[in-house]
């Protein structure tokens, strides 16, 4: 693209502040100056964000004025609260360093204008935004569906551009399926359809994505009246240009073991030559110790650290180890249940020197930038090759430098998983991903939120929906029975409590909202679910944080807790809040949070398997000296071919891509345990259980099931002391059949489906001045949908 399309003021701002374009700039400006919908590709630190806002800012600064109440021309949505200060902050140095190249060079401009809708922002500065729009408007895609249900809206019917950050995050998620449909919503009320551009540093397919980003446009009708589903030829894509500026960064990573043998954890020193033990020698009862005196000394031989965990309990725990063994306070612990005040101290006392690493969890892994970091430390493996590339490109975030990543795995099974994903992050093949068909929880949520201030006809209510590519399929028949369902027409009167949130005029093809609905739709909003968190105020009503509602059940007065790597004494619980003070200094317990990991994508596990076959067919020095090309040090390679071996001597066969093991063994108190054994993950494992657990049941075997990311395990009755291995297999068509009779039952249903029950249906989350049990909100939308099911 050549400059000419730029202004004078940003081209000599750029041109002083940079030596290039970088290639994710060089390839977007020519498709986001064309008004293309667009999606960039391109690693950390190549400056994709900047290719993203720089056009718009110029259109901004070198045209006229708007009306007041048409100022908004910028929607920039983060998936993350801390993200989107940070971009906050990072859009000054460009403003007004344009600003200063307009005043040498006498050029008349105007200096845009930055504000942000969070969660997190008060009510005062969200008036103040209705009350006096700003130009560029950085928001969530929550904060932005509540505008869109509300008389903010109006500020955004002006807005010509919609940046989209990490659009990978929310791509495969009912979250993204809830921002495609308010992106239709804000395009249904704008002067003009707005201009999207998408960033990301790991996501593929890409067209799959460029399919989600740009939704569909209506090319035709089918003509289908009768309930039929409407012809797929009547939708086609909206052109989306894809930036692929994807060339690899440069990764410096390295699987670091501390220990000789990682199987003798537990176990006393071996004795000496002459067959005398060293008693003064304790046993190792974890790698922990080991861990803990590596970890510290690569933080002070660097200037600025990033150590992630996976669990927020482990980021607190681990904050708290490395201080005691280093005697001050060297480390803090950061993550979404600090409060955004405790991560800005956190994160300003980083970037400034006053601590030389932080402990976090995926807080941080979304292109937070946090000054110059130098190493990024990975406790345990990532889980993934996208999660494990956002992580190390916190290190070295800048254009044209390495990125610095050090694995520290807790067991042999994480070693071999880890020694997978760090191949697979050098090879740069991060996991597919697949965007949502239809999820109804989130229809019904946005139909009542979209007729709240408005009267729709019936049909341009679900050309509107079909707009986006996760609804792009929704039938005629599903729309009505969600309509039917919003509208009060329910199949037993044990929904009689089940206020109707719409008015459904048939014979007008009509859709209106009831009184109160708007209300429901605020309180009730977004696809995050309600895991029942506690606040934790100081006494002045300043927030700290939260804590996991049974946490704060098996908590009492006066008890101290560690959060954030401070400790805090427990001054009063509330019915929805637990007010502390500070107690520096004193003994305290590690707080707990309930979450879901994420399960090995299957990719993976099938280059898990395929790591395991290739490295068994290689003699003992070849292995390890493969492994340690891909990074694994001296003391990893070792323990992981020895790993192999051993699990090759116990069982004669290891889990590969092409090997299942099935091996059967009683337990401590009789009953037979069966263990299915592949490294395909938790995604086909738990499927493959329930199945499993359904045959059994109907054939009057009685069985327990357990899976994880490594296989399936069954408890049977010490009477049943043979199962026929192919009451384990499965064909394919008879799969669904089994999962689905079996789903109900089950404690995944519990937590996760029945939660999407209770957006679908409405429920309201808080009753008037009390907290309603998370329990009870579940038991009810079960007991809905027995009913509506049956």
């Amino acid at each position: 693209m050549t400059w000419d399309r730029f202004s004078a003021p940003v081209r000599a701002w750029f041109e002083a502040s940079f030596r290039a374009p970088t290639e994710a700039q060089a390839q977007g400006w020519p498709a986001i100056a064309d008004g293309d919908h667009t999606l960039i590709l391109a690693p950390t630190g190549s400056g994709k964000t900047l290719a993203a806002f720089l056009w718009a800012i110029d259109r901004l600064a070198t045209t006229p004025e708007p009306a007041k109440d048409a100022r908004c021309r910028v929607l920039y949505i983060s998936p993350l609260r801390a993200l989107a200060v940070d971009v906050e902050k990072n859009l000054r140095a460009p403003i007004a360093g344009i600003a200063l190249a307009a005043e040498r060079l006498g050029v008349p401009l105007r200096v845009p204008t930055v504000g942000m809708r969070t969660g997190d922002t008060p009510g005062k500065e969200r008036q103040a935004l209705v009350r006096t729009p700003p130009d560029i408007l950085i928001t969530t895609p929550e904060s932005l569906y509540l505008m869109l249900t509300s008389k903010a809206r109006e500020t955004l019917r002006s807005v010509e551009y919609v940046i989209i950050d990490e659009i990978h995050a929310m791509a495969p998620t009912k979250r993204g399926a809830h921002l495609m449909v308010s992106l239709e919503r804000l395009e249904a009320i704008a002067h003009k359809p707005p201009q999207r551009v998408a960033l990301s540093a790991t996501q593929r397919p890409l067209d799959e994505i460029a399919r989600f980003l740009g939704g569909q446009k209506e090319c035709g009708r089918s003509g289908a009246t009768d309930g039929a589903a409407r012809e797929p030829s009547a939708w086609q894509p909206r052109p989306v240009t894809i930036v692929d500026a994807g060339s690899r960064k440069v990764l410096e990573l390295e699987v670091i073991v501390p220990v000789d043998d990682m199987a003798e954890l537990g176990q006393a020193a071996p004795p000496a030559a002459d067959g005398s033990l060293d008693l003064t020698v304790e046993p190792r009862a974890s790698i922990w110790p080991h861990v803990h005196p590596r970890i510290l000394e690569l933080i002070r031989a660097h200037h600025t650290t990033i150590v992630f965990c996976n669990a927020r309990r482990l980021a607190e725990r681990l904050a708290a180890h490395l201080n005691d063994l280093a005697g001050e306070e060297l480390v803090r612990a950061h993550h979404g249940s600090l409060s955004r005040e405790q991560r800005l101290i956190v994160e300003s006392d980083l970037k400034e020197g006053r601590l030389k690493a932080i402990v976090a969890t995926s807080s941080l892994e979304l292109g937070i930038d946090m000054g110059a970091v130098d190493l990024v430390v990975l406790v345990e493996s990532p889980g993934s090759v996208a999660r494990g590339i956002q992580r190390v490109g916190r290190a070295g975030h800048s254009v044209g430098e390495p990125s610095r990543g050090k694995i520290f795995p807790k067991y042999r099974g994480d070693l071999l998983e880890a020694a997978a994903v760090v191949r697979r992050m050098h090879e740069g093949l991060v996991e597919e991903m697949r965007y949502l068909r239809n999820p109804i929880d989130v229809l019904a949520q946005q139909i009542v939120a979209t007729v709240a201030l408005d009267e729709w006809d019936v049909d341009e209510l679900a050309t509107m929906l079909r707009r986006t590519a996760n609804f792009v399929d929704l039938s005629d028949d599903m729309y009505r029975e969600v309509l039917d369902m919003l509208s009060g027409r329910y199949p037993s009167d044990r929904f009689s409590g089940l206020r109707p949130r719409v008015v459904w005029d048939r014979v007008q093809g009509r859709v209106r909202a009831r009184e109160g609905a708007q209300r429901v739709a605020i309180s009730s909003g977004g696809t995050i679910p309600d895991r029942g968190l506690f606040g934790v105020f100081l006494p002045g009503g300043a927030r700290v944080g939260e804590l996991d509602e049974e946490m704060v059940y098996e908590s009492l007065l006066r008890e101290t807790f560690v959060l954030g790597a401070s400790t805090w004494r427990i001054e009063e619980i509330a019915v929805d809040r637990v007010v502390v003070t500070p107690a520096p200094g004193e003994p305290a317990k590690m707080p707990f949070w309930k979450g879901d990991r994420p399960g090995r994508p299957l990719e993976l596990g099938r280059a898990l398997g395929a790591l395991t076959r290739e490295i068994r067919a290689l003699p003992a020095d070849r292995a390890e000296a493969r492994l340690r090309e891909d990074g694994l040090d001296e003391r990893a390679a070792s323990n992981l071919r020895r790993y192999l071996e051993e699990q090759a001597e116990s069982t004669g066969a290891v889990p590969d891509d092409r090997t299942i093991v099935v091996e059967r063994f009683p337990d401590e108190i009789g009953d037979w345990r069966v263990c299915i054994l592949t490294p395909f993950g938790s995604r086909v494992h738990a499927p493959w259980a329930l199945a499993i657990e359904e045959r059994l049941t109907r054939a009057d075997m009685p069985v327990q099931v357990l899976w994880s990311d490594d296989g399936i395990i069954l408890r049977l009755p010490e009477a049943i002391d043979d199962i026929a291995l192919e009451l384990l297999l499965f064909e394919p068509d008879e799969v669904e059949e089994l999962v689905v009779e079996r789903l109900p039952n089950t404690s995944l249903f519990a937590s996760r489906f029945r939660e999407n029950a209770a957006r679908a249906l409405l429920l309201p989350r808080r009753r008037p001045g009390e907290r309603t049990p998370l329990w009870q909100q579940r038991q009810r939308a079960a007991d809905l949908l027995e009913v509506a099911s049956g």
